[in-house]
C-alpha cells in the first residue's frame, strides 16, 4: 500500500500524543463503526461528534489514521483498505486530493477516476471483517455508544403531536426554505399518507425533486428526536421502493427538521444513520 500523501508530515497515531494523533485515536473507532454500516461520513458532522471546531484539521488525523493501517498491514503480512477514505466533503463526496495523490498513480485524476477508485476502495471496506480485530492490535475500543439511553426511550416510548409541533409543522408548510426545501414547490401536503400507513409531517413536490420532513420542535424530548432520526430512514425507504414500484423517476430527500438542535449525544447516530438535520428552526 502507497502512503497517503498527509502521512508523509502526519505520524502514526502512537508515536507522539500531538494533538492529531490523539484524535486519530479517537477517529479511528467510528470510522470502523461506519465501515460496520456500510456508510461513509462528511467532515462535518464528523468533526462536530469529535468536538472539533475545524473540520480542515481532519487532514493530518486521517493522514495519522492511514500511516497506522500501514504500519500494522506490513506487520500482519496483508492489506488493511484504506478506511480514512470514508471520511468525505460534503460538495463533492469524496476524500481531498492528498488521499488520491498518496493511494493511486493516476496523475491528475478527472472526478470520475476517483470516484471509481474510491468505490473500488469501499468494496474492500465494507468486506473486511477484521475491523474489530484491528482496534483490538491498536489497544482501541469500539466507538462509545452515545445515545442508548435515548434509542431506547425512542424504541419503547409514543410520539404525539403536541400544540409546539402542530405549529411548527404548519409553519414549514407555509415557509419550506425553513426547512432548507424549495421556498415555491409545485405541490406541497401535510400529514402526507404513505402505503406503510404512516404519515409524513409535511410533504412537497418541486419537479421530479420530492421532499418529506419529520418535524421536532423545541420541545422534543432527546428520545423523540431518536425517534425522528429512525423515522427518517424508514420514510426514504418507502418513499424510494413505492416511486420505484410507480416507475417514477425522482429525487428523494429526507429531513428532520428541528426547533432546537441536535442533542451531542446524537450525533454519532445522525452520522451512522446519514438523516439530513436542519436545526434551530424559528419557531415563531
Amino acid at each position: 500500500m502507497t502512503r497517503q500523501k498527509t502521512a508523509v508530515v502526519a505520524e502514526a497515531m502512537f508515536d507522539g500524543d500531538k494533538l492529531y494523533q490523539l484524535r486519530a485515536r479517537q477517529v479511528l473507532p467510528l470510522l470502523v463503526r461506519h465501515a460496520l454500516a456500510q456508510t461513509n461520513v462528511e467532515y462535518g458532522p464528523l468533526s462536530k461528534e469529535m468536538g472539533m471546531p475545524n473540520a480542515r484539521n481532519l487532514n493530518y488525523v486521517l493522514g495519522s489514521v492511514g500511516i497506522t493501517l500501514e504500519r500494522l498491514s506490513q506487520k500482519w503480512g496483508r492489506p488493511i483498505p484504506p478506511i480514512q477514505s470514508l471520511a468525505v466533503s460534503k460538495n463533492s463526496g469524496l476524500p481531498g486530493m492528498g488521499f488520491f495523490e498518496g493511494f493511486t498513480k493516476i496523475e491528475s485524476p478527472t472526478r470520475q477516476n476517483r470516484m471509481a477508485i474510491l468505490n473500488e476502495y469501499y468494496g474492500k471496506i465494507y468486506a473486511y471483517s477484521d475491523w474489530l480485530k484491528v482496534l483490538e492490535a491498536l489497544d482501541l475500543k469500539p466507538a462509545e455508544l452515545k445515545g442508548a439511553e435515548e434509542v431506547e426511550k425512542a424504541r419503547l416510548g409514543r410520539g404525539g403531536e403536541g400544540e409546539f409541533h402542530k405549529k411548527l409543522k404548519e409553519r414549514i408548510y407555509n415557509n419550506p426554505h425553513l426547512a432548507e426545501c424549495p421556498s415555491k414547490p409545485t405541490s406541497r401536503k401535510m400529514e402526507y399518507k404513505l402505503p406503510s400507513g404512516d404519515s409524513l409531517d409535511v410533504y412537497f413536490e418541486h419537479g421530479r425533486s420530492q421532499f418529506a420532513v419529520e418535524v421536532k420542535p423545541s420541545t422534543s424530548s432527546p428520545g423523540d428526536i431518536a425517534r425522528g432520526l429512525f423515522q427518517c430512514v424508514k420514510y426514504e425507504i418507502i418513499l424510494m421502493k413505492w416511486r420505484a414500484w410507480e416507475s417514477t423517476q425522482a429525487d428523494i430527500r429526507v429531513i428532520l427538521a428541528l426547533g432546537g438542535e441536535l442533542p451531542e449525544s446524537l450525533q454519532g447516530l445522525r452520522n451512522v444513520l446519514q438523516v439530513e438535520v436542519v436545526e434551530k428552526i424559528d419557531e415563531r
